[in-house]
């Protein structure tokens, strides 16, 4: 309980400000249909725009990583709140599909501002042992945005469909303004700008620093974090119209089972999860949630009835809720003074699966409604074997020195 009392306030902060975050991005969900009928767009339009958020994040997240590094967490997550604030008021006053989209690109850079600058900072003030609870916390926020999001802004658009956004707008505000005020900038992040020659001789662009991961000690993990994200947009994407065409399940089967999976998860992470990483490692519990994730969603094929299909969902996206700050705590350990620099990579390669699973998911969807499901099964039991694989060369290792 020592991250409670040391760094409550904080911890607390950071937590509220990613929250924030991915609570707007969920504002979308119950709104963007209205949105569609009143500026005349269509269904491919609408993936282009959650495109244009993932790619912008995809890009910007090692810049944004750097910057942590070298100009401090704090100025970072100030900036990129402003930004998120700009987007939601420009999509509330959005009269054509361009604005938009301006306002979707605008987010996915707030999203990489702030994301791995909150991280860095997370692991700037917890301690080695920390480290899990903290990262739990953050993911716990992180997965609770997304859980509401969707929620606040179906109750809120009944006062109007845009009102949601300016209320966000708002809310981004108040919290820079916080932030700024109240939030004391890392150490660690002072030292990292003025005695981290590494950071500074990382690639000046994006796809330099692509090419060059594959030799870093945390490479492996980064792709188990697109498989991750992969797997879990797949999975996300065509959940409704699965249930939907197969079982004829409604909006309300369909939010429950989302929502109590979603609830369960983020209690862990803020709960137990610290424990079960200290318990188990985070190699194994890292394996243990990519083979339960592939082997679950598998299962969903072969189960008819909703409390089956309800238990199979709720293992899936426990085992993933659980995954993400495992991955993120790991790569944290690896980093040392890239704390930036790696959390970003860390957003960019989610992003990336962001990107890649959602249309992949669609257009297999359309040639056989089992198809997604089928292939994120076998990329993620696949990944499984990867990681023992890691995990058995690094014993070998060790058994050689």
């Amino acid at each position: 309980m020592t991250l409670l009392l040391k760094n409550r306030g904080s911890v607390l902060i950071l937590m509220f400000n990613i929250f924030l975050v991915f609570t707007g991005i969920g504002l979308i969900i119950p709104i963007m249909p209205k949105f569609m009928t009143e500026l005349g767009i269509n269904g491919s339009t609408v993936g282009l725009l959650v495109a244009a958020f993932s790619l912008t994040q995809l890009l910007f997240s090692p810049i944004a990583g750097r910057l942590a590094d070298t100009f401090g967490r704090k100025r970072m997550i100030v900036s990129g709140l402003i930004v998120f604030a700009l987007s939601e008021w420009i999509f509330g006053i959005a009269s054509s599909s361009e604005l938009l989209f301006v306002s979707r690109l605008l987010g996915g850079i707030s999203a990489a501002m702030i994301m791995p600058a909150v991280m860095a900072c997370v692991a700037d003030v917890t301690t080695m042992e920390e480290r899990a609870a903290g990262m739990g916390y953050i993911n716990a926020a992180i997965t609770t945005g997304f859980i509401i999001g969707p929620g606040i802004g179906g109750y809120i658009a009944e006062f109007g469909i845009r009102v949601p956004f300016y209320t966000a707008a708002i809310a981004g505000i108040v919290a820079a303004m916080g932030t700024l005020y109240f939030l004391k900038e890392s150490h660690q992040a002072q030292k990292a700008s003025s005695h981290s020659p590494t950071t500074e001789k990382q690639g000046n662009r994006f796809l330099a620093q692509l090419r060059n991961v594959y030799r870093e000690p945390y490479f492996l993990s980064l792709i188990i974090v697109f498989v991750m994200s992969f797997g879990l947009a797949n999975f996300e994407t065509v959940f409704g119209l699965f249930v939907d065409h197969k079982f004829g399940f409604g909006p309300k089967d369909i939010a429950f089972i989302i929502t109590f999976g979603s609830i369960a998860g983020a209690v862990v992470q803020a709960t137990c999860f610290s424990w079960i990483l200290n318990r188990f490692g985070e190699k194994r519990v890292i394996s243990v949630c990519l083979f339960f994730a592939g082997l679950f969603i598998l299962m969903t094929l072969f189960v008819h009835k909703f409390w089956a299909i309800f238990a199979v969902t709720f293992i899936i996206f426990l085992a993933i809720d659980i995954l993400r700050p495992a991955i993120g705590t790991q790569m944290s350990m690896i980093a040392r003074d890239q704390q930036g620099y790696v959390a970003g990579l860390n957003s960019a390669f989610t992003s990336l699966g962001n990107i890649a699973g959602p249309v992949v998911a669609g257009v297999m969807f359309d040639v056989n409604i089992n198809f997604p499901y089928v292939l994120a099964a076998i990329v993620l039991l696949l990944c499984f074997g990867l990681s023992l694989r890691g995990k058995k060369s690094k014993q070998l290792d060790a058994g050689a020195a």
